[in-house]
């Protein structure tokens, strides 16, 4: 049966339609928000894999071009791969989401969202967010929601919800918060370096707005929502439980108190297996099958004592696996300069998570063409993030960038923009890229440390160097306690996973996750104000090893040369069919082809701003000498020099310098009657002529007569 909501969020119509489209999956609503339209859907497979030891969940968001009206580039002009926006839109609906579904449910659940029509003053991932919500809450499947989530923007010291685009380029806060009505369980940010004090008063103001959606959600919930499914699970025998744990409680607790990560990991897989092992051979009779569903009963029992005993060494013992205080950070290093030939790198070592991050400038029209349903169709600021398996001693797939490492980069690249220079200030694309070489833990943290100071030995002019740290929590019944710099274990054990970057003024950026429901105001606020305390120490390392932005880049990275020209004159730089730039190009770079990488690269902007990039400043002047001959205009009466370079009965072609050319009629190359031109000039030949006019056409009259 066909049902329609309105509702009036914050000034805008927020409909939600069920029961009319895709009426085969398990659920599906389509959620107009303005002239957003998106369609939600969820299915489970009542299949199941018992023996699994992660949920199967797949959040997918589906941009379509169609929804702003766009075509697609490229050759085969249909949606490919997701583009990094979508990725990105799909891990903030899953982050939220992903903790509130039950610990033994093993079926395979798939939302999809699919983005029809897009509005940019009415955020397609919100709307998208609601409906992933309420299509599952009002499913059959088992779901500990609703959630939703909000932006939130600040104005002239004014906090919004939703902003529109035109209030996002005036907001210094864009702040994404999502959570269940009790409390905050997603945060996403960047910021224009915000107090900490702002900030949570942002969270908290966003959080309002989530209840109300919240609200709406459960009124839907409570008119169509189906029962929900019952579903297969494990059964563990407490005699069974009771059996293991008395085997390896001592064993794990010792390996958990091993400060060296690998020989920590070691020991605790060795404890596992041999336990395995033993249950293995005493019960050889068993099916395959059943011996199988045996092991793995036993593999969630020793991961749940671990579970517990790290969580009771941590919030009763008040210890670190590590012996550090809970506020205490890890060794600290920093380098740069350690890789010759390129524009910046540095080094940053937290423990054992280390990145080395490089610097790379580049012309502005290298910068990254998007082709995505935002407004923003390009940028020239790019943060990318590698995570080889080498970084924690294993092997594993290689190929193209995950999920998780493009949310990493993307996180950095949000705390550095806030930074970055303006294109007029400095007229370069700017690529950083992370490796990280080591990791145990906040390594995207490490590459916005390295990444900072790498711009900075590349003569990148940042406004103030930029650190992160990574905030943990261990809730133990009502006890709880804030760990900075966390570690692996720490992150996968633990129940959040806070980080918190930005300068010495304020926050940057911001994002969190958690495993628990959700999070209150004074945990927010202690780990907010306990992260501004490491931050402060870490910027104390890398600013004892380079304090500001060098003066001048790398003599490796490009020289620039910026200047004006009369906007109608680009056309003439160009020339037909780009003739006469590839000809300054050539000439000046003495090369054969513009693809050369010793050929001299040229933007011409609009406004008419000419910006020249060569790494040899001999070039770059001579090609500032070629296009300014170009757009030079000729003075009537001024006697030039010019090269005679066609000859016609009637008169001669003189080129006064490239892309000018005029004509001496043979009435003006002598005082003397000439019966033809070859007569007294040749192609070659330098001859001095003077300006006499323009005809009708707008073609140039020279006189070589009136110079004699």
């Amino acid at each position: 049966m066909f049902k329609k909501y309105e509702y009036d969020f914050h000034g805008r119509k927020l409909i939600i339609e069920h029961g009319k489209m895709a009426k085969q999956a398990d659920g599906a609503v389509l959620i107009r928000y303005g002239d957003t339209v998106v369609l939600s859907t969820v299915v489970v497979n009542d299949n199941v894999n018992l023996l699994a030891d992660f949920f199967p969940l797949m959040v997918l968001y589906q941009e379509k071009l169609y929804s702003v009206g766009k075509i697609p580039g490229g050759f085969i002009k249909r949606e490919g791969r997701p583009s990094e926006n979508a990725t990105l839109a799909a891990r903030m609906i899953d982050r939220p989401m992903r903790p509130l579904f039950p610990e033994d449910f093993k079926n395979e659940v798939q939302i999809v969202n699919t983005i029809l029509s897009v509005d940019q003053d009415n955020s397609p991932e919100m709307a998208a967010m609601f409906g992933s919500s309420l299509a599952t809450s009002i499913s059959k499947i088992p779901f500990y929601g609703p959630v939703a989530g909000v932006k939130v923007g600040r104005v002239d010291g004014k906090l919004i919800i939703n902003p529109t685009a035109e209030e996002m380029e005036k907001s210094d806060i864009d702040l994404t918060v999502a959570g269940t009505k009790d409390a905050i369980n997603m945060v996403e940010s960047s910021a224009s370096e915000v107090s900490e004090d702002d900030m949570l008063e942002a969270l908290m103001f966003g959080h309002e707005a989530v209840k109300e959606l919240v609200q709406i959600q459960e009124e839907i919930i409570k008119e169509i929502g189906q029962e929900k499914m019952e579903y297969e699970r494990l059964e563990i025998e407490d005699s069974l439980k009771e059996e293991i744990e008395k085997k390896a409680e001592k064993d794990l607790d010792e390996a958990l108190r091993i400060k060296d990560k690998l020989e920590k990991y070691a020991r605790l897989d060795e404890i596992k297996d041999n336990i395995v092992a033993s249950y293995e051979e005493a019960n050889e009779s068993l099916k395959e099958d059943e011996l199988k569903i045996l092991t793995t009963k036993i593999r969630m029992i020793l991961e749940k004592l671990e579970y517990r005993l790290f969580r009771n060494i941590v919030v009763k013992e008040k210890t670190r696996a590590d012996g550090r205080a809970m506020d205490e950070i890890r060794p600290l290093s920093a380098e740069i300069d350690l890789l010759p030939r390129t524009h910046g790198s540095a080094l940053f070592t937290r423990g054992q998570t280390q990145s080395l991050s490089v610097t790379t400038l580049g012309a502005l029209g290298e910068h990254q063409i998007l082709d995505g349903l935002s407004l923003e169709d390009e940028k020239r600021f790019m943060l990318h993030y590698n995570f080889p398996q080498f970084s924690v001693g294993e092997t594993g797939r290689y190929g193209a960038p995950g999920r998780r490492e493009i949310g990493h980069g993307a996180l950095g690249e949000k705390a550095l923009l806030r930074v970055i220079p303006s294109e007029e200030e400095f007229p370069y694309t700017i690529r950083v890229v992370s490796e990280i070489l080591e990791s145990n833990g906040s390594s995207s943290q490490a590459s916005i440390c390295a990444g900072c100071m790498s711009l900075m030995a590349a003569g990148v002019p940042i406004k103030a160097p930029v650190a992160g740290i990574a905030m943990g929590l261990i809730t133990s019944e009502d006890d709880y306690t804030i760990l900075t710099d966390i570690q692996g274990m720490e992150d996968h054990l633990g129940d959040m996973d806070f980080k918190v970057a930005g300068t010495e003024n304020g926050i940057c950026a911001l994002q969190m996750d958690i495993k628990i429901k959700g999070i209150t105001k004074e945990i927010l606020k202690e780990a907010l104000q306990q992260a501004k305390k490491a931050r402060k120490q870490v910027l104390k390392v890398m600013t004892d090893v380079i304090a500001k932005p060098r003066e001048e880049v790398s003599k490796y990275a490009p020289k620039t040369c910026i200047f004006f020209i009369d906007p109608n004159k680009i056309k003439d730089v160009i020339g037909k069919g780009g003739d006469m730039i590839t000809k300054i190009i050539l000439e000046s770079s003495h090369v054969n082809t513009v693809n050369d990488a010793n050929a001299v690269k040229v933007d011409l902007e609009d406004d008419g701003r000419v910006i020249i990039y060569h790494t040899d400043q001999e070039i770059i002047n001579e090609t500032k000498r070629r296009i300014e001959e170009v757009v030079r205009e000729v003075e009537e009466g001024k006697i030039y020099t010019g090269k005679v370079v066609k000859v016609e009965d009637f008169g001669c072609f003189v080129e006064l310098w490239p892309g000018c050319e005029g004509m001496v009629h043979v009435s003006q190359l002598d005082k003397k009657r000439v019966e033809k031109a070859g007569d007294v000039v040749k192609v070659g030949d330098e001859i001095l002529v003077k300006a006499i006019g323009f005809d009708k056409k707008g073609r140039l009259n020279l006189s070589r007569k009136e110079t004699l």
